[in-house]
């Protein structure tokens, strides 16, 4: 949606130049600091409007604007209503940056109150603003970005929650940085493409383990959003820039669909920046409560086994837990992550739950022995629906590997596993990553659908399905090319000798023009 808002665009690359420029060079850094002012923003919006919305109907609405603060540390309180951007926009460069760093900044971190996972994870959040122009300039900017978002909203017809929530994604793609531990950020039409294959519902729980900035649960969150309009009003759908419906979310968003919600989603990640960002997104879009939370999943202090409907998560691939910390839930004698992962996802699922992971493909090929006990557990204890070869360049500029998507349900049978050797999706897989026309990723949701042992038999097509019997005789190998027929063209060759006979000709051309430049040159 906001890929042809070119305004937009410039604007996030002018912020995160303002930063750069700033001294504040750590991309992780500066995001987070750009989400404090864009909440502050944020929050007085919607105060306002609550606060309008209450006057026009006669409701009573206190504000969270309204009464004392007592400043942390000090014997002072301040009016409430001097803590809002639209007021404390007003005052000069210094002022303002003391300002909000003693005054604005500890308000925001208190903003839920003592039990929210928000102001817990807020705690040790802190204000970094090296110097006051460069608040200044980043606060103007922030502004026209709202400015824009309000003219998209007005002009172009799009929900100013839905623009908000794609101008956070965007400035999160600029992460471009590859994490430490081997995350990385899953591109968001992979994410769509993974919402669309497992169908979250609304009331259902969903979860993942390893969430980064929330990215699955959001992706699950429009799923269900778009579900409902689709089944209510589809007149209101359109296709999104990777070939998939998309509606306004707001449209769906009553109070009684947002208590579920609210309820609905639950993620953990180990990094702290990246829980305090997965919160903040997951409010832009309009969760108030969010649940993310600190917390290594594979540890022992881990405890929520069988409780979820689905789970969507692409976890770290790259490293090893400590030995004595790994949760004696999880059975598998190793300590590598990307096993253990797959084994906690399984546990976490309640009995006929579903999952989407994705896995490096020394996951669904390596013939160790942990390696092959974490694919018969998928095989024998669930019903593994789908094994998704994805190409190498899908993560780039984050890395290079090559993985695959799993989609396996808890407690089923595994009789048939469809396989898909996706190709294209939608983007070059270079380091540029383009925009170009071929996508397999309206394809794969389609045919995964409709897919049919009977029909999907014929092996030199993209997509086919093996039977269980023969992924057991491999020693439980999921990887596409061992089962996938290649298909050789045949190549004519001439008879020897008619290339002889060319061979002549052309050795006789070859003499006779040097015949010629020999004259020239003695002539």
């Amino acid at each position: 949606m906001l890929q042809n808002n070119s305004t937009l665009k410039s604007l996030i690359d002018k912020l995160w130049q303002n930063f750069w420029e700033g001294g504040i060079a750590n991309p992780l850094t500066a995001i987070e600091q750009i989400t404090y002012l864009i909440f502050m923003k944020r929050l007085d919006d919607l105060e306002a409007k609550r606060e309008r919305d209450a006057e026009f109907t006669g409701e009573k609405y206190t504000s969270r604007f309204k009464g004392k603060f007592q400043i942390p540390g000090s014997n002072e309180s301040i009016d409430k209503n001097e803590l809002r951007w639209s007021v404390f926009k007003h005052k000069p460069a210094d002022e303002m940056l003391m300002h909000v760093q003693m005054k604005v900044f500890p308000f925001l971190k208190d903003l839920n109150g003592e039990t929210s996972p928000f102001t817990k994870h807020m705690a040790n959040a802190v204000f970094i603003m090296p110097k006051a122009s460069l608040l200044v300039s980043a606060i103007n900017i922030v502004e026209d970005i709202f400015k824009e978002i309000e003219k998209d909203a007005t002009e172009g017809g799009h929900a100013f929650q839905d623009i908000q929530g794609d101008v956070y994604e965007m400035l999160l793609s600029e992460i471009a940085t590859a994490g430490k531990n081997g995350q990385f950020r899953t591109p968001r039409h992979i994410i769509k493409l993974m919402a669309e294959l497992v169908a979250p519902q609304l009331g259902q729980r969903i979860a993942d383990p390893a969430c980064g900035t929330g990215g699955f649960l959001l992706g699950a969150y429009q799923y269900i959003l778009t579900d409902l309009v689709r089944k209510k009003d589809p007149a209101k759908l359109s296709k999104d820039e990777d070939g998939f419906e998309r509606a306004a979310i707001s449209a769906v968003l009553t109070q009684q669909v947002k208590t579920i919600l609210d309820q609905s989603f639950v993620g953990y990640d180990i990094d702290t920046t990246m829980v305090r960002l997965g919160l903040m997104n997951m409010m832009m879009h309009g969760i108030d409560e969010p649940k993310i939370d600190y917390k290594d999943t594979l540890s022992k202090s881990y405890n929520e086994d069988s409780r979820f409907d689905i789970i969507m998560a692409n976890p770290p691939f790259t490293g090893n837990i400590d030995k004595g910390d790994i949760n004696e839930g999880l059975k598998l004698p190793t300590t590598k992550t990307e096993l253990l992962f797959v084994e906690r996802i399984f546990n976490m699922l309640k009995m006929g739950g579903t999952a989407a992971v994705i896995v490096p493909s020394g996951v669904i090929q390596n013939s160790g022995k942990t390696f092959e006990a974490l694919r018969k557990l998928i095989i024998e204890k669930a019903e593994l629906k789908a094994v998704i070869a994805v190409p190498s360049g899908v993560f780039k500029p984050y890395a290079g590997v090559s993985t695959a998507i799993l989609i396996f349900t808890k407690g089923g049978e595994t009789n048939n596993v469809w396989f898909y050797d996706m190709r294209a999706d939608g983007y070059t897989l270079d380091d540029k990553r383009n925009k170009i026309a071929e996508s397999d990723l309206p394809d794969i949701v389609q045919r995964y659908k409709a897919r049919d042992p009977k029909k999907d038999s014929d092996r030199k097509l993209k997509y086919f399905m093996v039977p269980k019997k023969e992924i057991v005789e491999n020693n439980y190998d999921l990887n596409l090319s061992t089962y996938k027929e290649e298909v050789y063209e045949e190549v004519v060759y001439e008879k020897p000798d008619v290339i002889f006979g060319k061979l002549e000709t052309i050795e006789a051309d070859i003499q006779k023009g040097l015949a010629e430049l020999k004259s020239l040159v003695h002539g």
